[in-house]
């Protein structure tokens, strides 16, 4: 999917007349919903709005005379019982005005009218005068744009490398400053790195056991890598020549060369344990997001801490399949995901509910909530003041953010991901590229609506 900058985004006027509603209100209540909740899920990001926005907010309407409360609806729930309850609300005119969702949900909560674009519920004019987008890179705004509109406003993003572990690449003669520039050279060094004991070289993962991670960790970068999206110009990507070379790709790691372990992404808990690996000094290269090195090898608090990763871990950006084959004759590609704010379309207070979501997207309350723990935020001022001190953060803010690209946030999404998991996994297991491509492919027609849909 391309970039969509803010000025691309036109959205119907039709719902304009609404945006003015209670604009001039001095007693106003207002609520903001999120899968958050103190004390247990994401706790550090319900306490940021209770402790944070939810006072200074308050503060500065009454500096401007208006009389302002704001009600915290917390959730701590699995994420699908939170998309449900809040689809529910939606679908009923209920519900927070402000509501935090995951950005994959934007596309199918849009048709079925849950959520209208920003410059329908606010008014363009109020949208575009906000100087925050200018801070959020237009691939970043992919997170909130669907269908040529902007919904909302990203709350944060992350982005995918190559991590590779300096100490195994000495030992095979691999330079610790090592970019592939092809697939080929990743194939390279991993049979290179075959030949030290109990090392496993490559990880890519593949299959439904490792779920979405299959899909966002493998698939799609590798697909981006060949200048196609899995989506575009109103179709999905079927078996096509670019679907079989990364799936060939797949087949070259897990045949004959045995070059990752087929068995891993066949096991529950298949993910874990190549982070475990790789903690451990027994997995030499995989393509994993920032969580990886924020939360799971994080010397401190990382659930298998890796206590020499600062020296250890080596990062660069993931190539295209071959020189200047990716998008638009790029050298290097991406994949990001990322959650967001909307606007409530059935918000009794528009306008106060916008400059609510604006105070909560400004730099202050971004660091408010990042607090002590870096992590990649939408907005470069703010990446750009935390990230200093973190060379892999502020290496994917500045170079990988960019380039990156999202998945499709369309309602057949989630059928498509599983097909494509479950492919990759038919190939790790021994199954040909061209078998396992013609079985997605007829799963595809069966999930969006028959060949007519279907790009080759």
């Amino acid at each position: 999917m391309g970039a969509v900058a803010l000025t691309a985004c036109g959205g119907s006027d039709s719902g304009a007349s609404n945006a003015n509603q209670n604009g001039d209100a001095k007693d106003v209540t207002l609520t903001i919903t999120g899968n958050e909740i103190s004390g247990g899920k994401n706790a550090a990001g319900a306490d940021w709005i209770t402790n944070y926005v939810i006072p200074k907010f308050e503060e500065a309407e009454k500096a401007k005379g208006v009389n302002a409360k704001v009600n915290f609806q917390p959730n701590g729930v699995d994420d699908e019982a939170y998309k449900t309850k809040i689809s529910l609300d939606l679908s009923t005119g209920q519900g927070a005005d402000v509501v935090a969702v995951d950005g994959i949900w934007l596309g199918e909560f849009a048709d079925a009218g849950y959520i209208k674009p920003l410059n329908d519920v606010v008014g363009k004019d109020k949208v575009q005068q906000w100087d925050g987008w200018k801070q959020i890179k237009p691939a970043v705004q992919q997170v909130t744009t669907y269908d040529g509109n902007l919904y909302g406003v990203p709350d944060g993003t992350d982005g995918r490398v190559v991590y590779f572990n300096k100490k195994l690449f000495a030992q095979a003669g691999l330079p610790s400053d090592w970019q592939p520039k092809s697939w080929n050279d990743i194939l390279d060094a991993a049979r290179k790195l075959k030949s030290l004991q109990g090392v496993t070289p490559l990880q890519i993962n593949a299959g439904t056991a490792m779920g979405e991670a299959a899909t966002m960790q493998g698939f799609l970068p590798l697909l981006q890598g060949t200048g196609q999206s899995i989506y575009k110009d109103g179709k999905w990507q079927g078996d096509s020549q670019q679907v079989q070379d990364v799936l060939n790709f797949y087949s070259k790691v897990y045949g004959p060369e045995k070059l990752g372990d087929p068995l891993l992404q066949q096991d529950a808990k298949g993910r874990d344990k190549s982070f475990q690996e790789f903690s451990q000094n027994k997995l030499g290269i995989l393509i994993e997001s920032d969580y990886l090195w924020r939360s799971v090898i994080n010397p401190k608090t990382g659930i298998d801490p890796m206590a020499d990763r600062d020296s250890t871990v080596g990062w660069a950006k993931i190539p295209a399949e071959s020189a200047g084959k990716g998008p638009n004759g790029a050298g290097f590609v991406s994949m990001s995901g990322g959650s967001a704010e909307v606007i409530n379309p059935k918000t009794k207070y528009p306008q106060q509910a916008w400059e609510l979501l604006q105070f909560m997207s400004s730099a202050d309350a971004i660091k408010a909530r990042i607090g002590s723990n870096p992590q990649i935020s939408a907005r470069d001022d703010v990446n750009a003041e935390i990230l200093s001190s973190d060379p892999l953060l502020k290496f994917i803010s500045t170079e990988v953010l960019p380039i990156t690209a999202y998945r499709p946030a369309l309602p057949d999404y989630t059928q498509v991901s599983a097909a494509l998991q479950k492919a990759t996994g038919e190939v790790a297991s021994g199954k040909s590229a061209q078998d396992a491509g013609s079985g997605y492919e007829k799963a595809l027609e069966g999930i969006v609506g028959g060949s007519d849909k279907i790009s080759k």
